[in-house]
C-alpha cells in the first residue's frame, strides 16, 4: 500500500499538468468547433427520434433550437477559458460538465459515439485538478513564483493514465466476455471487418482498400486477434515503468491506425497522439524550447552590429 500511495501521490511540476491542460483542452476545442455544423444540425431531429441516455434522460424531449445554440456557445467560450487558463476554479469544471452534456446529448439521437469517452473523462480529471497553477492567465495574474513539484499535481497526471490504461482494458475484457475464446481464432474479427466495409460500400462511403485486401486472407487474422488482446488487456503494464508505457503507446497508437486503414474508423483523440501524453515529461520540450528560445534572444542580442 505504501508503494501504491507513493506512485499515485509521485510530486510532479505544475508545468506538466498545465500542458496537458493547454493540449488536451486545445484538441476538445478544436473537435468541437469542426463538429459545430454537426451539433447546430441536431436542432432539426425529432422528439421521435431522441432517446436520451446519461445525463440526457432529465430531458423529455430536445432542447429547442435558442436552448442548443446557447449551449454550444458556453461550451465553447469555457472551452477557450479553460485552454488559457482564465478562471479556471470556474471554467475548468465548466467546461468539462458542458463537454460531457453536449457530446450525451449529441449520443441521444440514435447512436452512441464511443470514440469521445476517454476525452471526456481526461477533460473531467484536468478540470477538477489544479491544473492552471502554472502557463495560465490565472498564474500570470496572480504574480506568485512558480509552483514546486507537488503531489497536488502528481495525481492527476497518474489519474489520467489510469483512466487511459483502463479503457484499453475494460475493451478487451467485454471483447472476451462477449465472444471468448472464439475471438482468438480470428474469425469473428475478420467477419467483423467485411461486414464493416461492404456496409459503406453499400451506402457509398469511401473505405480504404486494406480492408477488403485483408479479409480475403483468413491466416493473418489469429496473429491480430491477439495482437489486439495483447494492446487492449496488456495495457495496465504501461503504469509499471516508463519504458514499458512507450512500448505500449506505441502499440495502442499502432492499433487505431490500423483501425482506421481496415475499418475507416477514425478514433480521432488516440490518433492525435494526445491521449498519451500524460505517460511522458512532456514538460521537458517545453523547457528545451524555452532554453531554445532564451538562447536565440541572447544572440540577437549580443551578435556585434556592422556598420554600413
Amino acid at each position: 500500500m505504501k508503494r501504491l500511495v507513493h506512485w499515485w501521490l509521485t510530486p510532479m511540476p505544475a508545468e506538466r499538468l498545465a500542458l496537458l491542460r493547454i493540449a488536451i483542452g486545445s484538441v476538445t476545442f478544436i473537435y468541437l468547433a469542426i463538429r459545430l455544423p454537426h451539433l447546430l444540425g441536431l436542432a432539426q431531429y425529432t422528439a421521435q427520434q431522441f432517446h436520451p441516455v446519461g445525463l440526457t434522460t432529465v430531458l423529455s424531449a430536445p432542447l429547442p433550437a435558442p436552448l442548443l445554440v446557447t449551449t454550444i456557445a458556453l461550451t465553447l467560450l469555457s472551452g477557450a477559458a479553460f485552454v488559457l487558463g482564465l478562471g479556471f476554479a470556474v471554467s475548468g469544471p465548466a467546461f468539462a460538465l458542458a463537454f460531457l452534456w453536449l457530446t450525451t446529448y449529441r449520443s441521444s439521437f440514435g447512436m452512441l459515439f464511443h470514440t469521445e469517452n476517454l476525452l471526456a473523462l481526461h477533460v473531467l480529471l484536468l478540470g477538477a485538478s489544479r491544473a492552471a497553477d502554472a502557463l495560465s492567465l490565472d498564474a500570470r495574474r496572480s504574480r506568485q513564483p512558480p509552483p514546486e513539484a507537488s503531489p497536488e499535481y502528481g495525481w492527476a497526471v497518474r489519474a489520467l493514465c489510469l483512466v487511459t490504461v483502463l479503457a484499453y482494458f475494460m475493451a478487451g475484457a467485454a471483447k472476451l466476455k462477449l465472444a471468448g475464446g472464439p475471438w482468438l481464432e480470428g474469425e469473428l474479427l475478420r467477419r467483423h471487418i467485411a461486414y464493416d466495409n461492404l456496409r459503406k460500400l453499400e451506402i457509398g462511403t469511401y473505405v480504404f482498400p486494406l480492408g477488403p485486401w485483408l479479409v480475403r486472407h483468413r491466416e493473418l487474422f489469429p496473429v491480430l486477434a491477439v495482437g489486439t488482446m495483447l494492446v487492449e488487456l496488456g495495457a495496465p503494464f504501461a503504469l509499471v515503468r516508463a519504458r514499458i508505457a512507450k512500448v505500449w503507446v506505441a502499440a495502442a497508437w499502432g492499433f487505431h491506425v490500423g483501425v482506421l486503414l481496415c475499418m475507416s474508423i477514425a478514433f480521432f483523440y488516440p490518433l492525435s497522439g494526445f491521449a498519451y501524453l500524460s505517460f511522458f515529461p512532456v514538460e521537458r520540450g517545453w523547457h528545451w524550447l524555452q532554453a531554445r528560445r532564451e538562447r536565440a534572444r541572447v544572440a540577437r542580442v549580443t551578435a556585434p552590429r556592422v556598420e554600413p
